[in-house]
């Protein structure tokens, strides 16, 4: 149920996501999800692709820093309290929570999180004994 993310190391300057949107696209790989976490210097893209070994080889080809990184995908009931049920399941497991981000869903009542986690097996693990649905990679990049 481990879900590889691409991390993208960028510059912050004009353009630079362009240029790596535009790559991808060219390149018909599809993006389910996605951050940008930037400083003064530089920023990270994180993204969820449909193909990510071959999204990876693209990015590199093109001079980019690219590296890839364990994330799990949540599906969380879409209602106030939907994300602090989950969160909660971490911290009484004891786990911290690096970052999170959100993917687009077709379910009306459902929203998709995207999680990175210290120790992503003990997530899993916890999450199912909440009944708290877990996706593979196959789910989350046929959103």
């Amino acid at each position: 149920m481990i879900v590889n993310q691409v991390s993208v190391f960028l510059e912050n300057r004009a353009g630079r996501l362009l240029e790596v949107t535009k790559l991808l696209g060219e390149n018909n790989i599809n993006i389910r999800a996605l951050c940008v976490a930037d400083t003064s210097d530089f920023g990270i893209l994180r993204m969820i692709v449909d193909d990510t070994d071959r999204a990876i080889s693209i990015l590199r080809d093109a001079n980019f820093s690219v590296a890839k990184t364990p994330v799990i995908a949540v599906k969380v009931t879409d209602k106030p309290g939907g994300l602090a049920h989950t969160l909660d399941a971490f911290l009484k497991a004891g786990l911290n929570v690096e970052y999170t981000y959100a993917s687009l869903t077709r379910e009306k009542d459902k929203a998709i999180l995207i999680f990175k986690i210290e120790d992503i097996k003990q997530a899993i693990d916890r999450l199912s004994q909440q009944n708290i649905e877990v996706l593979t990679e196959k789910e989350v990049k046929n959103l």
